[in-house]
């Protein structure tokens, strides 16, 4: 009698079903937790709320952290009564709870007098604080795998924009960026008295960074943190010095770690100004044969230690996509804490999906979008500068020359996303013989054409050539 046989399942198929009984396990799998040390937390805060509740607001615990949905209803309570300042004991708990509907959440009286009666040692509040701050960071790493796998099977199109997304997850995470996110209007108000104050003692580090040009920082106040500073140009009208000379004055004179991110030129050259500019040197004198004096050696050399020892950092990587920039400035910041970020420029930059692909306009506004995001995510102004079109060139008379806040290109998103947006031109450029250009040579202007937190206008400049670099005020010979 023949016995029917089953082919053995393929090496393939096995795979699949060990796949399968491994997601089944997942699921029934708990979810990292730790309720003996949030148990202790809650009634340490019962016990000692001056002491305790005061600790937790410090070290940022929220109620995600709390796995337990009872633990994390009764934390947010105590914080409620902590910050307005009421009495926080257990008779008038249970009634407060009582008369809010909340009582049945925390698990009824019954669970409050358990945990009053935990009575864990004081001395370990911050070990186990520890504990459920680990414990809700595994929590949001299963979380966002989940997320990611998920859309990762659904083979997405924009694979660099899903890598992008899964990054700045993790770095969140990391980070612990995403208890900071919302904070109360209470804390917002506190904010804004504090700085009112600061700028009324006249405490300079209250104005936002500042850009090296006195005029600019008196109407902007200094860039702020999550601001998006445009300045916009023709070509040769000194952007990439104007910008230069604001990173040399952040990241030397103000000691402040800065990044930037040159589309067009290389890191040799951008440094190669940056000590020759400072040191206040011409290279162009060289070739026409000048010996540079002993002072002239000092100063360079100076400049270049100086150059040398700045917390600066160049990436030239030409045409870097919006993605590709924002994984490295993210790195940067978290390894060197980079306070300020500058970007030549935007029109060289290149966004890869699918949208933008099929159209420019699409392109250049998500780029600003992602740059305006990325502010505001790291906390730091982004000086971008962006191209103008011929629009100053066709204008007649007074106006030859004069920028306008539509002569951007691609205009409509990078006008909205800016926080501030500066025109820079130079007069002699558009000068029509000789002796006008000489009267002109030197004069420069920053249109600060959009502010959103201050006053717009003209800011007059001195353009110095030889040495590429931009000063406050108009030419000497023209103040006089």
């Amino acid at each position: 009698m023949a016995v029917e046989t089953k082919p053995a399942p393929s090496f393939r198929k096995t795979a699949e079903l060990q796949q399968g009984a491994t997601a089944v396990e997942d699921v029934t799998r708990a979810l990292p937790h730790a309720l003996g040390p949030e148990k202790s937390l809650l009634s340490s805060m019962l016990q000692d709320p001056q002491e305790y509740i005061g600790v937790a607001i410090e070290e940022k615990l929220t109620q995600d952290h709390f796995y337990l949905p009872s633990h994390s209803t009764l934390f947010g309570f105590l914080i409620e009564l902590f910050e307005a300042g009421n009495e926080v004991e257990l008779v008038s708990l249970v009634q407060r709870l009582l008369d809010r509907g909340l009582l049945d959440r925390v698990g009824g009286p019954s669970s409050l007098t358990d945990l009053y009666t935990y009575a864990p040692s004081p001395g370990h509040f911050r070990h186990h604080l520890q504990h459920v701050k680990d414990k809700f960071v595994l929590r949001s790493i299963i979380q966002n795998s989940n997320e990611a796998i998920a859309q990762a099977y659904d083979a997405p199109d924009e694979v660099a924009a899903l890598l992008d997304s899964v990054e700045a997850k993790v770095l969140a995470i990391r980070e612990g960026s995403e208890t900071n996110k919302a904070p109360t209007i209470k804390q917002s108000v506190n904010e804004v008295i504090e700085q009112f104050q600061a700028l009324l003692a006249g405490e300079k580090g209250a104005q936002g960074i500042s850009t090296g040009f006195e005029e600019l920082d008196r109407m902007c106040s200094g860039l702020k943190p999550g601001e998006m500073f445009v300045v916009a140009a023709r070509p040769s009208m000194g952007k990439t010095s104007f910008m230069m000379n604001m990173v040399e004055h952040i990241c030397m004179d103000q000691q402040k770690s800065s990044m930037v991110f040159s589309c067009e030129m290389s890191a040799f050259q951008l440094v190669q100004r940056l000590v020759f500019s400072r040191s206040k040197f011409a290279m162009s004198q060289l070739s026409r044969g000048y010996t540079p004096t002993k002072g002239d050696l000092q100063r360079i050399q100076r400049a270049a230690v100086e150059t040398s020892a700045a917390k600066l950092f160049i990436d030239d990587t030409p045409g870097i996509s919006i993605n590709e920039l924002r994984a490295k400035a993210r790195r940067k910041k978290r390894d060197e804490d980079i306070q300020f970020i500058a970007i030549d420029y935007l029109q060289l930059m290149k966004s890869r999906t699918k949208q933008a692909e099929s159209s420019r306009e699409r392109e250049i506004a998500e780029i600003s979008a992602g740059i305006k995001g990325l502010a505001k995510e790291l906390g730091i102004p982004i000086c971008i500068l962006a191209q103008l079109n011929r629009g100053p060139e066709s204008r007649a008379g007074k106006s030859l020359g004069v920028p306008r806040m539509s002569d951007l290109r691609e205009s409509g998103s990078i006008e909205q996303d800016a926080d501030m947006v500066g025109l820079l031109y130079r007069t002699a450029y558009y000068a029509e013989n000789d002796e006008e250009r000489e009267a002109e040579a030197g004069k420069a202007e920053l249109v600060l054409a959009k502010n959103r937190n201050g006053e717009t206008g003209s800011i007059p400049l001195t353009f110095i050539a030889d040495l590429m670099r931009f000063e406050t005020g108009p030419p000497a010979r023209e103040a006089e």
